[in-house]
């Protein structure tokens, strides 16, 4: 009886609520009649002037006239805003000054109190109820023998726990909505009197109030879930690593490493991401990066080649470091591209899956690069380009700064273009997209051509931080690598969904783990099997997410 007695009804929370209503809405006629002729004409005015700027049916006398005439206007109510400022600022802090001290202790307080004791009561009739169902199915079973009648009784029996929970969920649901509004309603108030002003204390107040009303435990650890174990992991790599190998993990020169390895796998997987943007993939990745690291060591090689190709050595001694690195990084833009745009022609042509026409060209790239090659190293670059391009100021290298640029563009081009508009659209419902007029053609093979540039740095990029050594091997298992940290990152394979921060993260937490396994000493087959684990949890939990939802 005491629960129920702090429960209020409706019409009990509205008599609560009602001395403050009135209170501030006295308060609120006050600053409405001096804004009047004020701050409320001002804004008029200026609507006025802007809608004459734009009639074409006016001349240009008649815009002119009416312009002037407002601005007459304008700076009488501009004199009349700035006249009762200070009287509206004191009505506002009396207003403000009279929620603070009583609508949280004689009305939110109350409310809060009382749903919490409504919901109590609830989820205890719930249980109460459940139970009741329960003992009504066994009773009606235990008068059964016919198999096909208890199956019924036992459907009949869920469908009646389904429909309570429902309803219980409904109720707590509705309960909860309650204890929102009444805490909102506060600022309701507040918006009028400040015309949607806010202070930045209030800002957080509501964000945060709006975060807890929206919070889903669930849904959280959808989304996070993996994100907390792996930091979970790292933590656990942080205290085993000082005592198995006597050196601390957590340093700044680990942490810069971390970084620099990252730099030219992060262009990969931009790449990529884009194309698992649109339901694709692309297991060419790693050959890519094959060619380009033989295609920039040929070209910036220090001296005359060693290796031949097709028979052939290349000689760029000549030429000045400056324009052998420019020649490099273009020609492995353009080979990358080329046959980045073969794969996506396919896919978007003919509708043949990505994961063929990349794997054909997975084939056909390490066929041809290491028939070419003869499969042999191509050995060091001239370390005159590494230090014009990538140098180390200090401790910070500056290959860092390249992977920044590549997030900054790619991050630009997805957000605040309409190529990335469209690149959404497509890879959320590419029938719908091209009823609205998005040619899927293009959009296709623009995400293939922008992957093909990227790699082409990429490669050029990790050529530079090896100082060479370019072979068609180079590269293996870099595909799995860019695959692996787009959908850790959280790039659904359902297409249209992801982010530049998922797959920035995504990067950085394989980079990592790869990282500090090694340092550990952990055998580099074992570390392809923590990968394997990783990617399959993230997977399941994308998946999850729709499976709920259907």
């Amino acid at each position: 009886m005491a629960e129920k007695s702090v429960i209020l009804s409706a019409e009990e929370e509205a008599r609560l609520l009602k001395p403050i209503d009135e209170y501030v809405g006295k308060i609120q006629s006050q600053i409405d009649a001096l804004r009047w002729d004020g701050s409320d004409k001002v804004n008029s005015l200026k609507n006025q002037i802007a809608v004459a700027k734009e009639d074409k049916n006016l001349s240009k006398e008649q815009q002119n006239q009416i312009i002037a005439d407002c601005k007459k206007e304008l700076e009488k109510a501009k004199a009349v805003e700035d006249a009762n400022k200070q009287k509206i600022a004191s009505l506002i802090a009396d207003a403000e000054g009279y929620l603070a001290k009583h609508y949280k202790t004689e009305y939110y307080d109350i409310v809060a109190k009382s749903c919490e004791a409504e919901k109590s009561a609830e989820n205890s009739n719930y249980e109460k109820l459940k139970a009741e169902i329960q003992a009504e199915e066994k009773k009606a079973i235990s008068k059964l023998s016919n198999a096909d009648d208890i199956k019924a009784e036992k459907y009949t029996y869920k469908n009646k726990l389904f429909d309570a929970q429902m309803t219980h969920e409904s109720r707590l649901q509705e309960i909860k909505d309650r204890k929102h509004d009444a805490y909102m309603h506060k600022y309701h108030l507040i918006d009028l009197l400040r015309m949607s002003k806010y202070t930045f204390a209030q800002k957080q107040a509501q964000k945060w109030e709006n975060y807890k009303y929206s919070f889903n435990m669930t849904q959280y650890l959808y989304r996070n879930g993996l994100y907390i174990v792996i930091i979970l992991i790292f933590i656990a790599l942080c205290i085993i690593t000082p005592i198995v190998k006597n050196a601390q993990l957590l340093t700044v020169t680990n942490i810069l490493n971390i970084l620099q390895q990252a730099s030219p796998r992060m262009f990969l997987a931009l790449g990529v991401a884009g194309l698992i943007l649109l339901t694709g993939t692309d297991l060419s990745v790693g050959r890519m990066v094959g060619m380009g690291m033989v295609t920039a060591t040929i070209i910036m090689h220090n001296g005359i080649n060693t290796g031949s190709v097709f028979g052939h050595i290349f000689d760029f001694s000549s030429m000045p470091p400056v324009q052998k690195a420019l020649l490099a990084l273009a020609v492995c833009i353009i080979l990358t591209t080329a046959f980045a745009m073969v794969a996506g022609f396919f896919m978007a042509k003919f509708k043949m899956h990505p994961f063929i026409s990349t794997m054909a060209n997975m084939l056909i790239i390490f066929g041809l690069v290491t028939y070419a090659t003869k499969g042999v190293s191509f050995g060091a670059i001239d370390s005159a380009i590494p230090n014009m391009f990538i140098p180390q100021i200090g401790r910070f290298p500056t290959i860092i700064l390249w992977a920044v640029a590549a997030i900054i563009i790619v991050w630009f081009i997805w957000n605040k273009t309409i190529f990335g508009k469209n690149l959404y659209a497509v890879g959320g419902n590419p029938e719908a997209a091209a009823v609205s007029g998005i040619s899927v053609f293009k959009v296709t093979m623009g995400a293939f051509i922008l992957a093909g540039i990227l790699y082409g740095c990429g490669s050029w990029l990790e050529c530079n931080r090896m100082i060479g050594s370019g072979s068609a091997a180079y590269g293996q298992g870099w595909d799995m690598d860019a695959i692996a940290a787009c959908v850790v990152g959280g790039v659904s394979f359902t297409g249209g969904i992801g982010k530049i921060s998922g797959v920035v993260t995504g990067v950085l937490i394989f980079t990592s783990l790869t990282y500090s396994l090694t340092i550990l000493g952990i055998d580099t087959n074992l570390q392809f099997i923590f990968e394997g684990i990783i990617i399959l949890a993230a997977v399941t939990l994308d998946c999850l997410k729709y499976v709920q939802k259907k």
